[in-house]
């Protein structure tokens, strides 16, 4: 078995003269305790193909990617990598040998420039020192090459949570891998920066390059993919060419039965009482002025393009950021919000974009983390944690909210992105929140964990919650809201009646018109 260390060659060099596959996995299974992540995968990778791995979180999707990329070794099973029986040691064995993997979760430093992320541990010398001079120029051109105009210079952190993913694809680009693993590369992206990269893709693939394409968004697949294999459960379900499937057949592998709608009916209604009520809200140079009104049972979209503020807006109501003009209201009273705490105290929640950055203690448990919010319900009055009684509550919200975990002791981390987010609303949830922020709250979950979140809402709005739905997705907004806030730069531009607009009116309002 060959130990991979060595420079890539040529990808015509990398073909299995069989059948064109320059990578295939036999038999190939992985276990962690309690868990079977992993069992007898087959699959095969062609060169100058986009071949799709889909399945529902907990699949095993980013385990299969782990092996691949060298960051896991497989408990059973063989890796053919040019035709050779093959182990990666490390990541940076696999990487070595031409394969790249651009990460779901952002692999990158914030305090660190874009151009030094780009080319970490890999910089340009000249004698013992770093050639900054050359290490700029490198990064423009790979930043070109993904079309972001930022300075190689910037640092990482002063960049958007899109701009950040475009650095990511940047870097994978940059090392000329035979083998490139994209994990949910659109997850964050604006529709222009996805089409950006379908034409990386295609001239990638045009290149001769074998490309793994993982997504939740399976509309989207049909304009690169070739073939597509469904994991379900860590097994293999099938493999076929993309085009003799529907996006229907797709899901109904992926989940086991046929999904009929892809939202569920609605069972809430709005009131009339008003929970929150915002007036005038502005923050200089970056949002104002926003006016809107949350009321009990309603689901309120938050619609715009990147740089809409509508991120700005939640965090600022939530007392993250601050506010320098404005009022808000709670329950008809006249609150100030001067932190998250106080937000919290008064039952606002907010459920970031970033779980595992803003909402999650990832090497905590999964039943720290859900009473993380009200530590002193499940504390004595001397101090002491009752572990017994966080255990008993935790369980009825894994329960309750159908999070798959093997038990509530798990950690958090260990977790699949959808389970990941229930467990984040659990939090809140036991806070008795009344007023929920949900960000982007189906970034980078499966179909089937999409439409449990979709539930928990309109569950959650039954039960007299107010909701607030921050979405990049129409359709998500359309099918889930009572009514959207349409906001463009900092602006707010329209508040419509979902059952009476379209996406084209969204749009429209979107990118800056404030008459229809």
């Amino acid at each position: 078995m060959k130990m991979h260390s060595e420079s890539p060659r040529d990808a015509a060099e990398c073909r299995d003269h069989a059948d064109g596959a320059i990578l295939r996995l036999e038999g190939i299974g992985k276990r962690f305790p309690g868990v079977v992540a992993l069992e007898g995968i087959h699959l095969d990778l062609r060169c100058g193909e986009v071949h799709a791995i889909c399945g529902e979180n907990g699949a095993g999707k980013s385990t299969l990617m782990k092996i691949i990329s060298g960051q896991y070794q497989p408990d059973e099973g063989v890796i053919h990598y040019r035709g050779e029986p093959t182990r990666f040691a490390s990541t940076s064995h696999a990487q070595a040998a031409g394969i790249a993997i651009i990460h779901q979760e952002l692999n990158l430093v914030p305090h660190l420039t874009v151009a030094e992320n780009l080319y970490l541990a890999r910089e340009p010398k000249r004698g013992p020192f770093v050639d900054s001079r050359k290490l700029n120029a490198d990064a423009a051109r790979c930043l070109a090459r993904v079309g972001l105009n930022v300075s190689p210079a910037t640092p990482l952190g002063a960049l958007s949570i899109a701009q950040q993913q475009m650095v990511e694809i940047a870097k994978a680009l940059s090392l000329d891998a035979h083998v490139l693993i994209m994990d949910e590369p659109t997850s964050s992206l604006t529709e222009s920066e996805t089409v950006q990269l379908f034409r990386i893709i295609k001239e990638l693939r045009a290149a001769g390059k074998a490309i793994l394409y993982i997504s939740h968004r399976l509309d989207e697949m049909a304009h690169i993919v070739d073939r597509v294999t469904v994991l379900r459960d860590g097994r293999h379900i099938s493999t076929d060419d993309f085009s003799a499937l529907s996006v229907n057949d797709i899901v109904a592998r992926m989940v086991g039965r046929a999904l009929d709608d892809a939202y569920p009916p609605r069972q809430s209604k709005p009131s009339d009482v008003v929970l929150l009520s915002v007036r005038n809200l502005r923050r200089d140079d970056v949002f104002g002025p926003v006016s809107f009104d949350l009321r009990r049972g309603e689901i309120l979209g938050f619609a715009g393009l990147m740089g809409a503020g509508r991120t700005e807006i939640a965090r600022a109501i939530f007392g993250a950021d601050r506010i320098d003009d404005g009022t808000i209201a709670l329950h008809g009273q006249t609150v100030t919000i001067r932190s998250p705490r106080e937000a919290i105290r008064h039952g606002i929640a907010y459920l970031s974009e970033d779980r595992k950055q803003d909402g999650l203690a990832l090497s905590m448990s999964v039943a720290a983390n859900i009473t993380l919010a009200n530590v002193r319900g499940v504390s004595s009055r001397s101090g002491f944690l009752r572990f017994g009684e966080e255990a008993a509550i935790a369980r009825r919200y894994v329960q309750d909210l159908a999070i798959r975990t093997p038990s509530v002791d798990q950690v958090v981390r260990n977790l699949s992105g959808g389970n990941q987010q229930k467990v984040v609303i659990g939090k809140w949830l036991y806070r008795g929140s009344k007023i929920l922020f949900f960000d982007e709250p189906t970034r980078g979950i499966d179909v089937g964990a999409k439409f449990a979140i979709y539930g928990l809402m309109d569950r959650l709005a039954a039960d007299g919650v107010g909701v607030v739905l921050i979405s990049s997705e129409l359709p998500e907004l359309l099918g889930m809201t009572d009514r959207i806030a349409v906001f463009h730069e900092g602006h707010q531009t329209a508040l419509l009646e979902t059952k009476r607009t379209s996406q084209e009116e969204i749009m429209h309002f979107a990118s800056g018109h404030t008459h229809a």
